[in-house]
């Protein structure tokens, strides 16, 4: 498949069947992501694969609310990637600073699509998640304080394989 195509294969799925998503794939994804370029070669992400049920279940349960319901569909997922980012180096948080930037989630972006992009190739699907409740998250995973949670990512096998019309917006 080549570029286009496979650009063209990724979408946010929000319904997953209940198959269980192969190690190695996982890794595939996470060593993607981790080879993506970023602001002074800082690489300021940490990727944690939640995949143990009973936790992943409970970190899903943080992405919504009785208010907020539109992320009920993270319990489908088999997998929650959270990707933590680090405190950068200095010459990257000088050069934001002046530039009024925090290059580091320009960062994490690049890096999340990067694995959204593997795991669309293994046939995977995956939904990178903005909404959710970081402090109890944090707490569940162990996340040290000089970390915060970024950004979440369900993976998993799409319960239809259905790929969506892409909006053309020129």
């Amino acid at each position: 498949m080549n570029f286009i195509e496979l650009a063209n294969t990724r979408q946010s799925v929000r319904n997953y069947s209940s198959t269980q998503v192969e190690r190695e794939k996982i890794m595939k994804c996470i060593e993607a992501a981790r080879i993506a370029p970023s602001a002074s070669n800082s690489q300021p992400w940490k990727f944690i694969v939640v995949d143990e049920p009973e936790l992943k279940n409970k970190v899903a349960r943080e992405t919504f609310s009785s208010l907020v319901s539109f992320n009920k569909f993270v319990l489908q997922a088999p997998v929650i990637i959270a990707i933590t980012v680090e405190k950068v180096q200095a010459i990257t948080q000088i050069g934001g600073r002046i530039k009024n930037r925090e290059y580091a989630l320009y960062d994490i972006g690049i890096a999340a699509e990067h694995f959204c992009l593997q795991a669309a190739e293994l046939d995977l699907g995956t939904c990178m998640l903005g909404w959710f409740n970081e402090k109890p998250i944090k707490k569940l995973l162990n996340i040290p304080d000089k970390r915060s949670v970024a950004l979440l990512i369900t993976l998993g096998y799409a319960e239809n394989n259905v790929i969506r019309e892409k909006k053309n917006n020129r």
